[in-house]
């Protein structure tokens, strides 16, 4: 058991690592490239910190002879599981990191355009993924699953165009991206231009490959061994590693006064693994509604829909501890079986 707890901590390190030059080299890209906080936010920084939640499922579904099934049940649940942790715990984590430097009663003031479109394609894209858990696999139902994979693809392809569309504006209203830091490469005498860019990214990009392999195979042992299944360890196991490097980003951002930069990481992350995750599990899992899946889909929509109703009014520190809340109740939900 000491082993295998030291393999998950010894691979989450690695992760970490990893995210944090991997977004490094995303601001420094973001800020040559001279794109606005909301895309460097919600799309840079938001698919480069999904990126060991996006290897996960990938890597278990996609590897593992033998195991099929115990790969299936670790690929969804790190599927699912990554934007429940994201609208619930993160958001609520980052709200308690300004609680008493802004008061519960303090304003969050994300750039709202951005803001509503990623709560509005997530919301959208969720509900077509929870839809397709009730189709058959089969017949009729297979072309109607395969349709929703397609419009889930395309969905974020609209959302990332959209979002690169309002770049310019936005730059101009002084939302332009800034990286704070020097590139890490730079330290190490490499010029910070392009080549250590691209060096940077692809080396972050090595390492959260080989931090999300070892993480599956820690999952698998960890679950054996406390006779839990796959599936439940990966809804709630998964997440709150590989959603580490976004919780820190954001809590680092939002008290910085960022609050653009912290919440597009959040919010941009759910939309990337609210469409083009769900589409990969649809396609090559039985994406069937089982409890802990079907309580899962539930909080999460719940949890967006809550960051959407209180948008508009202005958020408060305070509004974001509702989300910690249904995080509580979705624990005790599954476990309560």
């Amino acid at each position: 058991m000491f082993q295998t707890i030291a393999l998950l901590l010894f691979m989450l390190v690695i992760i970490l690592i990893a995210a944090e030059i991997f977004t490094n080299a995303l601001e420094h890209l973001g800020q040559k490239l001279a794109i606005s906080e909301g895309v460097t936010g919600s799309i840079f920084a938001a698919v480069a910190t999904a990126m060991p939640e996006t290897m996960v499922p990938l890597l278990a579904i996609l590897g593992g002879s033998g195991q099929s099934e115990v790969n299936q049940e670790i690929g969804v649940g790190a599927i699912l599981g990554a934007p429940l942790m994201l609208g619930t715990l993160s958001t609520c984590l980052m709200g308690m990191s300004v609680w008493r430097q802004r008061g519960p009663g303090g304003r969050i003031v994300p750039e709202m355009s951005g803001f509503l479109r990623d709560l509005n394609f997530f919301l959208g894209a969720y509900a077509l993924a929870a839809l397709a858990m009730f189709m058959p696999q089969h017949g009729a139902g297979a072309m109607l699953r395969a349709a929703l994979c397609l419009a889930l693809v395309l969905a974020y392809l609209i959302y990332a165009l959209l979002t690169l569309r309002a770049s310019s504006e936005l730059v101009d209203q002084g939302h332009g991206t800034e990286a704070h830091g020097v590139l890490f490469l730079a330290r190490l005498g490499l010029p910070p231009g392009w080549t250590g860019i691209l060096l940077q990214l692809l080396a972050g990009m090595g390492l959260l490959i080989g931090g999300a392999e070892g993480f599956i195979s820690g999952v698998k042992d960890a679950s054996g061994m406390l006779g839990i299944s796959p599936l439940l360890l990966s809804l709630m196991v998964i997440p709150i590693a590989t959603e580490l490097p976004e919780k820190i980003n954001s809590i680092l951002w939002i008290r910085k006064g960022r609050d653009t930069l912290s919440f597009g990481n959040i919010t941009g992350a759910m939309v990337f693994q609210g469409t083009l995750l769900p589409a990969i599990g649809i396609a090559l899992t039985p994406w069937t509604p089982r409890h802990e899946v079907f309580i899962s889909l539930t909080v999460t929509l719940a949890a967006a829909l809550w960051l959407r109703c209180i948008a508009r009014r202005g958020i408060r520190v305070w509004h974001l501890s509702i989300s910690g809340a249904l995080y509580v109740l979705y624990l005790a939900l599954t476990l309560h079986r």
